[in-house]
């Protein structure tokens, strides 16, 4: 990328611009439709100047122009030809009409003066991003040749623009068939920063003068209100010009009266513009509390969606639209459809947490459910108006967390199960080893049950005038409530079906309302020219799944991301958003020293998610800040291993096996292997293996310890009280110092921008990785037999998979059997 700049940029140094289609005239008598330098307003004419310029132009625009037909005598402009001063020019005219599309510009000027008539077209490109881009154009003419000496041009332009105050544009045309060219330089100066004011100033130079010689002109912009912008400009020859654009949305219009030497007024230019979105004062006035934006949640809401053929909500872009309808003036309110919705307690408290603060702005949410459970209806009672289907059905049914023991089976099979547990809470392989849960275990998850509970009970009863009896009545007695009891109970406001809430809408509002998709707002619709420059980006890195190398997080490929982020001068903070049991420590490490090498480069923040907790904590040990939800389950600072292996299942399957071997433990791990279920060992391992994995089991956590010790500046004893493998809630682990707040994901991208330096009101990117890619090949797999393959495989043959690949090892993970996270399913 920038050896092509390089090139671009020695093309206008060393062989500037076209004078054939100037007809000799200078670069500020030829473009009568510029209230200002090419780069000091909006996109200059689409590529017709500064072909640069188009990469700032983001959706389809069109601009026509015209001048009134005029005459003026040529003392009072800078004629093409040679007059005597008090001589009177011919009546003379212009139109141009520009067309733009992201980074490629086409133009034609029609040009009349007296009885010849001549018609520029010019076809544009530009690459680059809005710190640096640069553009190609080629241009040619028809019409009265032996008037306007033209032949085809070729024009190149550079746009520099390091930060929100200043812009350099250069850019110059050059004719094919002739000597002829002009090169021209403008310069910018915000000093506010943004749109409001802009200063500017250029300068062009042809073939046969001396700088000397050169043209120039400097002004000003000014936009006191949104889209309304005044525009003056003086050049050289004492002539000067006075220009509006007045912005409604998505078409606008501008007039410009131009003076000449002495300050006689000489004629009239306009333009009308129609096709992308430009800011307006229009929307915060005449459209001001008009609108809804509805919602549609039915479906999965993850983080990353492909390209097609996906119908996942991510939680990143609901947030991020949430709060850009809470900034747009247009809008009154959000409705929201649950019906169908597939999401973890954890996204649903972040939604939740989102919607208060769009409420504190003043602005209504109504949200629709028709068969929720507890977690849905604790999201819904963020609402001001709550709407039930008739037929739908509420249940308040508490919070459980539960597992299979698969014990018993093994036993029947023949298969044995060595646990390698040390530590007390970590419970992870107790599914396998055991009838019932350990003591430990249940109280481990006692504590996260309540935690739920007291959560939603709090926000519940808040929200709906509860008292904290009645509440549990409701949950302890009624349990289940149709829809005419749920309205009873004051549970809901009102009973309607979802394609009637526009209804609903309209009597809470006592007005009607129109609905605008969350793509329609206005922060998404508006141009990129109010703030110069690249925007500063924030690396948004997801580490989903089961810690492992290859699958879940894919460790391997994830830490490039890692660096890459660290090493881009334009990402100035990186957030890990963490949603993991662990797994393999290796994997774990891997990013986890990706992300203890980025500290003190810029800011790390860790996002955990529903799960962040042994393997997932061991990523998140090394962040500047830890943000969690209240519900968040993470801790688990621990290391586990088990053994499986055969303990008559060969038998019963009529198998048999036979070696030979070098080395005393060569047969550890040898045995039997079945297509899809894996290898079983022949043996279990000896007393002095045992005692070996023991110690490795244990020097593992002790180095976990010490790591999490040193990321979170506190003592190893202190640490090690609150880890033995012991999960927590969010809320638990805030009060023993393993995170650093609660929030959203949107408040670690808050903390980043406030950490990297990002000021309020200026905007910056957040970039997410890594990609998600264009297409689920999965969703084509063929029917087999006439029966749709099935996409999710039995989750206690993955979890004994899991464990099978994993024979052996020690792992900092935590349960993964009960808590909805089979391997890559937060994907």
């Amino acid at each position: 990328m920038r050896r092509w700049l390089l090139v671009f940029s020695l093309f206008i140094i060393l062989a500037p611009v076209d004078l054939a289609q100037t007809r000799y005239s200078p670069f500020h008598d030829q473009n009568p439709f510029l209230l200002a330098s090419p780069g000091a307003l909006r996109f200059g004419m689409y590529g017709f100047d500064n072909p640069a310029l188009l990469t700032y132009v983001d959706r389809f625009d069109l601009l026509y122009a015209w001048t009134e037909q005029y005459r003026a005598e040529a003392s009072e402009i800078r004629p093409a030809f040679q007059f005597a001063p008090t001589t009177p020019l011919p009546d003379q005219r212009t139109w141009g009409l520009f067309v733009a599309i992201p980074n490629v510009g086409f133009g034609v000027q029609r040009h009349r003066f007296g009885d010849f008539k001549t018609t520029d077209y010019r076809l544009s490109a530009a690459a680059g991003n809005r710190s640096i881009s640069a553009g190609l154009g080629y241009g040619w003419s028809t019409g009265d040749e032996a008037f306007t000496n033209s032949s085809s041009t070729v024009s190149g332009g550079l746009l520099i623009r390091g930060s929100s105050s200043f812009s350099v544009g250069m850019f110059g045309t050059k004719a094919t068939a002739t000597e002829a060219w002009e090169g021209v330089i403008d310069l910018g100066a915000r000093p506010l920063g943004n749109e409001t004011l802009t200063l500017f100033g250029d300068f062009s130079v042809q073939q046969a003068q001396s700088v000397k010689e050169g043209t120039w002109s400097y002004g000003a912009v000014a936009e006191p209100l949104p889209g309304i912008r005044i525009a003056g400009r003086y050049f050289d020859n004492k002539a000067f010009t006075l220009g509006m654009q007045v912005s409604f949305g998505y078409a606008g219009a501008q007039s410009q009266a131009h003076f000449g030497r002495s300050g006689k007024y000489l004629y009239q230019s306009y333009g009308v513009r129609i096709g992308a979105y430009d800011r307006n004062v229009f929307r915060s006035t005449l459209s001001r509390r008009s609108v809804y934006v509805p919602i549609d949640l039915n479906g999965p809401l993850g983080y990353q969606k492909f390209a097609f053929f996906d119908r996942t909500n991510t939680l990143f872009r609901l947030l991020d639209g949430i709060e850009a309808a809470r900034r747009d003036p247009a809008v009154s309110g959000i409705v929201i459809n649950t019906s169908g919705m597939r999401a973890s307690r954890e996204m649903l408290w972040e939604l939740r947490t989102q919607l208060e603060s769009f409420k504190s702005s003043g602005k209504r949410v109504i949200v629709f459910v028709d068969r929720p459970n507890i977690d849905v209806y604790h999201f819904a009672t963020v609402a001001d108006q709550i709407v039930m289907d008739p037929m739908g059905m509420l249940s308040l049914e508490g919070y459980l967390l539960g597992r299979t023991f698969f014990k018993g089976t093994l036993d029947k099979l023949g298969i044995g199960i060595d646990e390698w547990r040390f530590f007390k809470y970590k419970s992870a392989v107790e599914s396998l080893s055991r009838e019932k849960m350990s003591d430990a275990d249940r109280e481990q998850r006692q504590r996260l049950v309540d935690d739920f509970y007291s959560l939603a009970k709090a926000d519940i009863t808040r929200a709906r005038h509860l008292s904290s009896a009645q509440f549990d009545g409701l949950v302890d007695s009624s349990v289940i409530f149709l829809a005419s009891d749920a309205l009873a109970e004051g549970l809901v406001d009102t009973l309607a079906r979802w394609d009637a809430v526009k209804d609903v809408i309209s009597r809470v509002e006592h007005s009607g309302k129109r609905f605008l998709a969350l793509s329609g707002l206005e922060e998404y619709q508006l141009p990129s020219d109010a703030h110069w420059g690249e925007p500063p980006k924030i690396a948004l890195i997801y580490a989903l799944g089961a810690c492992d190398m290859d699958i879940g997080i894919r460790a391997r490929s994830l830490v490039k991301y890692v660096e890459g982020a660290v090493n881009n001068a334009s990402v100035k903070a990186i957030i890990l958003r963490v949603d993991s049991p662990g797994g393999d420590g290796l994997a774990s490490d891997y990013i986890a020293e990706a992300m203890k090498k980025a500290k003190g480069k810029k800011p790390v923040i860790v996002s955990q998610g529903a799960v962040a907790a042994s393997g997932g904590y061991w990523l998140s040990m090394y962040a500047d800040t830890i943000v969690a939800a209240p519900n968040t389950i993470t801790g688990s600072i621990g290391v586990i291993g088990s053994w499986l292996y055969d303990q008559g299942f060969k038998e019963k399957l009529g198998l048999s096996t036979d070696f030979v071997k070098a080395g005393a433990h060569a047969d550890l791990g040898f045995g039997f292997s079945l297509p899809i279920v894996g290898g079983l060992p022949d043996r279990d391992v000896t007393p002095e293996e045992r005692a070996r994995v023991a110690y490795t089991i244990k020097s593992l956590y002790r180095e976990f310890v010490e790591k999490v010790a040193w990321g979170r500046h506190e003592e190893v004893a202190v640490i090690d009280s609150i880890a033995q493998g012991r999960v927590w809630s969010g809320s638990d682990a805030l009060r023993h110092g393993l995170v650093d707040m609660l929030g959203s994901l949107s408040t670690a991208i808050s903390v980043a921008r406030e950490r990297a330096g990002i000021r309020p009101g200026e905007p910056s990117t957040v970039v997410e990785y890594p990609p998600k890619g264009l297409f689920d090949f999965s969703a084509f797999v063929p029917r087999l037999i006439g029966v749709e393959q099935q996409q999710d495989e039995n989750p206690a043959l993955e979890l004994f998979k899991f464990y099978l690949r994993h024979n052996g090892q020690p792992m900092p993970i935590m349960p993964i059997d009960d808590l909805d996270m089979t391997l890559d399913r937060t994907r």
